[in-house]
């Protein structure tokens, strides 16, 4: 049977979606804008937010397939591992993998619950009609999980080298509830987080880790901001556990608590030696987000030690930021292109091996860690803004690919981060973090990049009564091995009242890889995925060379 999964991310170096990280990903990018989507707007970057988001949940939306059906894994990572080579060369499996009432995941289904609710949130202001089905497809996938339960990797049975769901599925059915709730204000999901409390550990796991696979300390978040809007009723007693464990949590990071997490000498928050990083950002989005729910309430954290105002708790998360990009003790930074000092040789396919853009040369599975992972230079496709691992529990660091534990970067890595970078850098704002999320509007994109040239914009040869219009732009530049090398996007635009079938152009003086188009003999007609373009409609193809733009032409085409 064949599935469309197109889209979607891998989840770290490789070339797997693995689902369960992929929508824990989504989640909390989505909470990210939430939260402080005001101030990633302030910044120019509510569009992205929304881009990478809506890149997640497009994919989720195929993934779900029925409504008890779940895609929850693409490709596997034993055949993967023994590749290397960039997503547009693998010759790796795209088998998929799926959940379904004979072999049940709670805990993916849970969390691709969560995502989508989440999402519908964010999209609500700016696109209604797909919030309305993220939101649809939540209220399946929550129902779904809750009635045939059971851990997704004993289902994906693939998945549990990768991403074993240790904790189980019963913290993801509390999460989803509550983004149910929080997206959809039905009591329903209420009162399940009342009902369901002590029984799914919500009331009772106190925690010192919040992550793609353990979800208590964020449920146990969002039911304590539930109880600070007043929102607890007859479930109040209940709720306020919740907020116990969540301010057990807070007090862990702090080193005020009973039981504390661990820090390097430098000051880091330290869980483990592979991929520490995820913890640092996950552990300090929860505490800005705290911190700004206690300033909203008036209160302040109640920890063993004694009280703690909220400004402590977000000073704190800025201090795990400052040593994220280069205040610590080896004075490097840990997010890929920020800084001088920054990882080089970064485990990561795409990253460790040159461009597709520069040279589209076929990379083999295993000639790829022959020419490019034993490599010792430094990557020559900069990964900007990828979190690498970071450092052991002694603050040491080894910049070699080799070293996946350290340089391996990770989607979860980042999601916290941007929140946490938007609140940072834009501040409060004044804004009470207890009232209904208030998204601002979408302001105009300027899609041009800030350092660029003026964009060269090439007419097309025809007639300017020509129902077909051609434009083309330079969209950004780049040096390699001393040669300029331009990307160039062309837009072909249907001016007429009528169908545009059977196109074909003429496009000369072309010195490299083209996408976007079919290559038939010497002339170029519609992609594979279209046989029209309706009237007022317009595709675009680019292609890349180190030259002036191509001459490109029509040929041929008919109305209808």
């Amino acid at each position: 049977m064949q599935v469309d999964l197109v889209g979607g991310y891998h989840d770290a170096g490789d070339n797997v979606k693995f689902g369960l990280p992929m929508a824990f990903t989504i989640t909390m990018m989505s909470w990210s804008l939430i939260e402080y989507g005001r101030q990633m707007a302030a910044g120019g970057e509510l569009n992205n937010a929304l881009d990478a988001i809506k890149w997640g949940t497009d994919y989720l939306i195929k993934a779900h397939a029925e409504p008890n059906v779940l895609y929850g894994e693409v490709g596997d990572g034993n055949t993967d591992h023994y590749c290397w080579q960039r997503p547009e060369d693998m010759t790796t499996s795209r088998a998929a993998y799926k959940i379904d009432p004979s072999n049940p995941g709670s805990d993916l289904a849970g969390e691709t619950a969560a995502a989508m609710a989440a999402a519908s949130i964010v999209f609500r202001r700016y696109n209604p009609s797909y919030a309305k089905e993220l939101l649809e497809h939540a209220y399946q996938l929550f129902d779904f999980a809750d009635k045939y339960r059971g851990k997704y990797d004993s289902s994906i049975t693939l998945a549990q080298k990768y991403y074993r769901s240790v904790s189980g599925y019963a913290d993801e059915l509390l999460w989803a509830a509550a983004w149910l709730y929080k997206a959809s204000n039905n009591d329903y999901y209420l009162n399940y987080l009342g009902n369901n409390g002590d029984a799914l550990g919500g009331t009772g796991w106190a925690m010192t880790e919040f992550g793609w696979d353990v979800k208590y300390a964020g449920v146990q978040t969002l039911v304590a901001k539930f109880l600070m809007q007043g929102k607890g009723g007859h479930y109040t007693p209940v709720f306020e556990e919740y907020q116990q464990k969540a301010e057990y949590f807070m007090c862990s990071c702090l080193g005020k608590g009973s039981a504390n997490v661990q820090k390097t000498p430098g000051g880091l928050i330290f869980r483990q030696r592979w991929n520490n990083m995820q913890f640092v950002t996950s552990a300090s989005f929860l505490l800005t987000v705290y911190s700004d729910y206690l300033s909203s309430a008036g209160k302040s954290l109640k920890c063993v030690s004694g009280y703690v105002p909220p400004s402590e708790l977000l000073a704190f998360a800025k201090s795990q930021v400052d040593y994220i990009l280069g205040d610590n003790p080896r004075a490097t930074s840990y997010m890929v292109g920020y800084g001088n000092n920054y990882p080089r040789q970064v485990h990561h396919r795409g990253s460790s091996i040159v461009s597709f853009k520069v040279d589209p040369s076929f990379v083999s599975c295993r000639g790829g860690y022959a020419t490019w992972f034993s490599r010792k230079g430094s990557d020559p496709n900069l990964l900007t803004g990828a979190l690498v691992g970071g450092p052991d529990a002694y603050d040491n660091f080894a910049d070699q690919r080799d070293n996946y534990e350290q340089t391996e970067p990770a989607t979860y890595n980042n999601a916290p981060l941007m929140g946490l970078l938007a609140r940072l850098h834009g501040g409060h704002d004044g804004y009470n973090q207890l009232l209904p999320v208030e998204l601002p509007a979408l302001k105009p994109v300027n899609t041009q990049p800030k350092a660029a040239p003026k964009p060269k914009v090439t007419p097309t040869p025809a007639s300017s009564a020509s129902p077909i219009d051609i434009a083309q732009k330079e969209t950004t530049s780049w040096v390699s091995k001393g040669k300029t090398y331009y990307r160039y996007s062309t837009i072909v635009t249907n001016k007429s009242p009528k169908t545009l079938k059977n196109l074909k152009l003429s496009i000369s003086k072309l010195y490299g890889p083209i996408w976007g188009l079919t290559k038939s003999s010497d002339s170029y007609s519609f992609p594979a995925w279209i046989d029209s373009l309706p009237a007022g409609k317009s595709i675009e193809f680019v292609y890349i060379h180190s030259a002036s733009p191509a001459e490109v032409s029509v040929s041929s085409y008919t109305l209808v």
